[in-house]
């Protein structure tokens, strides 16, 4: 347990493409005492999936080792650990990435990686689902035998326990595949302050921590809905920091000099993002009631987080499944004013009429007018006086071939369809293999999760 009365939990990265200046400035900016770095989401487990299958050194989030290049020396002169799930599906190639910079950088032998493994289920696919583990698609109740042979990855959500034993066996920077965004902040605090496994409201509290923070700018002044046009400074945004105490409040504030706002506003339209049932905000150490949540703003970009409340968790974990799902294209054409949209609706007439007169049948056919209705639908009117509007027209099939045949339909009507085309954007259109998500459960007890400290 820390001496420490406050503990400073930085976020760095809120997905994989943040903003790369994120982690050295965090760490620069003012005193920290972790860095969370945030990179996965659901698709990009498959991306990451498909790299691996390429190449097996790959599978990772590759922008992790230009972030912990920019930190070295705090990480090793000033002892701020960091915290990320940046092992993607191969969380041990991601530490032989960071160790050979290491290697480089000639300071090996000061730097201590954990590294978390045991959330990818893939390899262990056919045996659960032999066990009676049906995988069931959360959604539709479908079992997961039905899509068995196109299945691209499976990984469990892991909680905070194997990223608090790694920080406990000295880890100064630990690498997670998929844990919940959730834990990468709150296992800081967990081991730093001792809370225990069934510390409920503290663990909770934990986990709303990490909620604010996991999106990083967004609650500190980026995708702000709140009086979006008086944010202050947005080029130099700062990135939210948690400042944790033993009794589980915190408050949440950024660097001084920065720009952006930390926010009740600010804060409050992060708690309610991908928020779900707000009295059961469900993880796999805790179950987090968002109802108890209180918020005070007691400073200038200082927002205190006191009162909340939690409970035991359930007795499974999310597993994140991804599968093939067929062929996609997407074509464009930029229609010019006058009649913007009425040359873009016949444009999509004609296009569709010309598939059906070859024969060409698919699963979607889906058509959107960019600039009128893509967004808003019927609410935006009926578009006559758009100055100019992209036609946006994708297909999906099983049929990869049919696809392709598609994308060599929308070319020709730069010249043989409406008038005005301005932009052919992008050119013809690209087949792309379709990855689907498949959400389920699984029994805790099957997930086996495993720590490797290395040097």
């Amino acid at each position: 347990m820390t001496a420490r009365p406050v503990v400073r939990v930085a976020s760095g990265q809120g997905f994989w493409g943040d903003w790369l200046e994120a982690p050295r400035r965090q760490v620069e900016g003012g005193p920290v005492d972790y860095l969370m770095l945030d990179y996965l989401a659901e698709v990009t487990m498959s991306i990451l999936q498909k790299q691996k299958e390429r190449d097996p050194a790959m599978g990772y989030a590759r922008d992790f080792v230009g972030a912990i290049e920019s930190v070295l020396d705090s990480i090793v002169e000033r002892g701020v650990r960091v915290v990320a799930n940046a092992g993607g599906v191969n969380p041990t190639a991601c530490a032989d990435a960071i160790l050979a910079l290491a290697n480089a950088r000639g300071v090996r032998g000061r730097l201590r990686l954990g590294v978390v493994t045991g959330d990818d289920l893939l390899p262990h696919l056919d045996a659960l689902l032999a066990g009676g583990h049906s995988l069931a698609n959360m959604d539709t109740g479908a079992p997961l035998a039905d899509v068995r042979d196109r299945v691209l990855s499976a990984n469990a959500y892991i909680g905070s326990t194997p990223i608090v034993e790694a920080l406990g066996r000295e880890a100064d920077i630990v690498i997670t595949g998929r844990s919940t965004d959730t834990a990468l902040t709150m296992a800081p605090l967990r081991h730093e302050f001792g809370w225990s496994a069934s510390d409920w409201d503290r663990l909770a509290a934990g986990i709303v921590a990490g909620h604010i923070i996991e999106c990083g700018a967004q609650c500190s002044g980026g995708n702000c809905l709140i009086d979006w046009q008086n944010v202050p400074d947005l080029a130099n945004v700062g990135y939210p920091i948690v400042e944790g105490h033993a009794d589980g409040s915190f408050e949440i504030v950024k660097h001084p000099g920065t720009g952006g706002w930390i926010t009740v506003p600010s804060v409050k339209e992060q708690l309610v993002y991908e928020m779900g049932d707000p009295h059961a905000y469900i993880t796999p150490d805790v179950i987090a009631d968002f109802t108890t949540i209180r918020l005070e703003q007691t400073g200038d970009d200082r927002v205190r987080v006191f009162g909340v409340r939690g409970r035991p968790p359930t007795d499974s974990l999310k597993v994140s499944i991804a599968y093939r799902a067929g062929f996609k294209a997407v074509g464009t054409l930029v229609y010019a004013w006058p009649d913007a949209i009425a040359k873009a609706q016949l444009a999509d007439r004609v296009l569709r009429e010309r598939l059906d007169n070859l024969g060409l049948r698919f699963e979607t056919i889906l058509t959107e007018f960019l600039g009128v209705s893509a967004t808003h639908g019927p609410l935006a009117g009926d578009g006559r006086d758009a100055p100019e509007v992209q036609l946006r027209v994708g297909v999906r099939s099983e049929d990869r071939r049919m696809v392709e045949r598609f994308t060599r339909e929308i070319a020709p009507l730069v010249l043989n369809g409406p008038p005005s085309v301005t932009g052919f954007a992008g050119g013809r259109p690209k087949v792309e293999e379709i990855v689907a998500y498949w959400p389920a459960l699984i029994d805790k007890r099957v997930v086996k999760t495993s720590v490797e400290i290395l040097s």
